[in-house]
């Protein structure tokens, strides 16, 4: 979901495995993304929503405004337009009777990306965002038909950057990468426009950005400004104020949910698909971006179900429309400054957000993972951003086009993100600290890597020391522990033991270990292990007498010393850091989420409370 490799329509893809042409399989694609309804579809979607009545000219949405719901045009039609950035108002469609208007984000009324209106007297069908979820579920067959076009429709938008935001500034510059990153990660169309071949340019496709980069190139000052679809300007947004101006991250922090998931990786993600569809109210902290570490792979090719692999942020887009399908609230960017404990006097674990928002549940899953380790090299954070990455997405594939780029890492991420490098970069040299892949890479990668020409590795390397010019990334410098370097053929030549290799490269990317997520606990007392990571279930019992936890009860699995709050996922003590366990995780955690709720509901303390 919302990738082109994400496999968005199974109908379209086995059309393009059975020989259909290109543009059969385009118009099957768009097909399936504006269908018509017949008579009889109607008849089912009626009970789900209200009949209501528009006069000629009337508006029923606008662009960066919270979207009702989903319109079904009854009778009449509606003329559906996009804002060019320039004042100017660009038709897209006209909508007739048995078609309806609506896209992935009105799962949970976010702000709509187009503008509509009535063309002449229109009467519809307004199904709102609660009972479209409703809808989805009660009625199989119609509601596979409606998810897919919503889907459909959110690539289409990513695709064409038609209604979000406009990025104009320097195409290279950290700040617009940064954005850039942030809006594709969480599946956000936006237009990149970048002032200088925007400004050179006579080509006549690229007239409109030449205009955008005339009328706001006396804003920029040579900072990044972000046009939002409301009409808004910000001046070198951080990621939190573009996701507040674009409406990602609003929700009513007045009730208590039956759950709270920090972290929306894998395993998150999966919590939060299994809580919501058995009826469980949920919300869902993400820091970053949906997808968590899984969501730098490239190419995942040993998922189940997937044969011919799939991108860790196509399965985090398709978990992560599952998740709103069922109505578990997704909020991104949402960090967990601090969480107080439920304790013998109150019932509720309270998370107070960084930007001093709370949310209150009365179980809490930290899903919130591990990150790369940050190698302890001088001025490392100074050239994060700036060269040094620790992600490899198709932005950064196109910044390394041509290049001799450097990847230090040895697991299965740094080996997809390798191979993934490789068809862009003209070499990809890897550094690993072992003497050989085996160990800590799945075979198919090893493989995959000592037959691609354009990787070279180099075995005992230590990565020492980064070198820049004019802020940004020229070069580092690193050292053989021991002999051992090569690639296909034998290429890159060993160093002798102790030698130190120095080599110019714009773009170093780092998947280095993993520490947990887990300073955000602080004074909540949860028992971790000697790395940080939290213990569940039998390691506390094994530990001593905290496994025992409140009132002599044992924990579950799952559960921390905290009753009532459970870690899965690559942050928990002892997991095992793949994908597929994470998922398997996320699924069996609510089953003991399940029965915290009913010991906890069922408990006189709990029946006093509620009184």
């Amino acid at each position: 979901m919302f990738h082109a490799d994400s496999g968005s329509s199974d109908a379209a893809l086995k059309s393009v495995a059975d020989g259909a042409s290109p543009a059969s399989t385009l118009a099957s694609r768009r097909h399936q993304a504006f269908p018509v309804l017949t008579a009889a579809q109607i008849a089912h979607l009626l009970p789900f929503g209200a009949r209501r009545q528009w006069a000629d000219g009337a508006v029923l949405f606008e662009a960066g405004q919270r979207g009702a719901g989903m319109f079904v045009v009854l009778s009449g039609a509606v003329a559906v337009s996009r804002r060019d950035g320039l004042g100017n108002d660009v038709p897209v469609a006209l909508r007739g009777a048995g078609e309806f208007l609506a896209e992935v984000g009105q799962l949970s009324g976010k702000p709509a990306f187009v503008d509509a209106r009535a063309q002449g007297p229109l009467e519809a069908l307004l199904i709102e965002p609660e009972r479209l979820r409703t809808l989805l579920v009660a009625e199989a067959e119609i509601g596979e038909l409606i998810m897919r076009a919503l889907i459909l429709r959110r690539v289409m938008l990513i695709e064409s950057g038609a209604g979000g935001p406009l990025l104009i500034g320097n195409a290279a510059a950290p700040e617009l990468i940064r954005v850039a990153g942030f809006l594709t990660r969480n599946g956000q169309p936006h237009t990149v426009v970048d002032l200088a071949s925007a400004a050179a340019s006579d080509v006549a496709s690229d007239v409109a950005s030449a205009a955008l980069a005339q009328r706001y190139a006396a804003h920029t000052d040579g900072a990044l400004l972000v046009v939002c679809p409301n009409g808004s300007l910000l001046r070198n947004p951080s990621e939190r104020e573009v996701a507040r101006a674009i409406g990602l991250c609003e929700f009513d922090d007045a009730p208590v949910r039956d759950v709270a998931i920090v972290g929306a990786g894998p395993a998150g993600l999966a919590a939060a698909v299994y809580a919501a569809s058995e009826g469980l109210s949920v919300i869902v902290l993400e820091t970053r971006a949906f997808g968590g570490q899984a969501g730098a792979s490239a190419r995942i090719e040993n998922y189940l179900g997937f044969p011919t692999g799939i991108s860790g942020q196509a399965l985090a887009g398709r978990a992560f429309v599952q998740a709103e399908k069922f109505g578990a609230e997704v909020l991104v960017p949402a960090a967990v400054e601090s969480v107080d404990c439920a304790g013998p006097a109150r019932l509720f674990h309270q998370l107070q957000l960084e930007d001093g928002r709370r949310v209150q549940a009365r179980a809490l899953i930290i899903a919130s993972g591990a990150a790369y380790r940050r190698p302890a090299i001088a001025d490392l954070e100074r050239f994060e951003g700036r060269g040094v990455s620790y992600w490899a997405s198709p932005i950064e594939a196109r910044l390394v086009e041509g290049q001799d780029v450097v990847l230090v890492g040895g697991g299965n991420s740094a080996g997809q993100a390798a191979v993934f490098l490789a068809s862009h970069a003209s070499t990809v040299h890897m550094l690993i600290r072992g003497g050989a892949l085996a160990a800590s890479m799945s075979q198919y990668l090893v493989d995959r890597i000592h037959a691609n020409p354009r990787i070279v590795l180099h075995t005992h390397c230590e990565l020492l020391q980064l070198q820049g010019e004019r802020g940004s990334l020229s070069g580092v410098r690193w050292r053989h522990a021991g002999a051992g370097a090569g690639g296909a053929g034998g290429a890159g030549g060993a160093g002798a033991d102790g030698a130190h290799v120095q080599m110019a490269t714009r773009s170093l990317f780092l998947f280095v270990g993993a520490d947990p997520n887990t300073a955000w606990l602080g004074a909540c007392p949860i028992a971790l292990d000697g790395h940080g990571f939290v213990c569940t279930g039998q390691a506390l019992i094994d530990a001593g007498p905290d496994g025992a936890g409140r009132a002599g009860r044992r924990p579950d699995t799952l559960e921390c010393s905290v009753p009532g709050v459970f870690a899965i996922g690559d942050v928990r003590a002892g997991s095992v850091k793949r994908v597929a366990a994470a998922v398997g995780e996320g699924a069996a955690v609510v089953a003991q989420v399940h029965r915290y709720l009913n010991a906890q509901a069922a408990s006189p303390q709990a029946a006093v409370s509620a009184a």
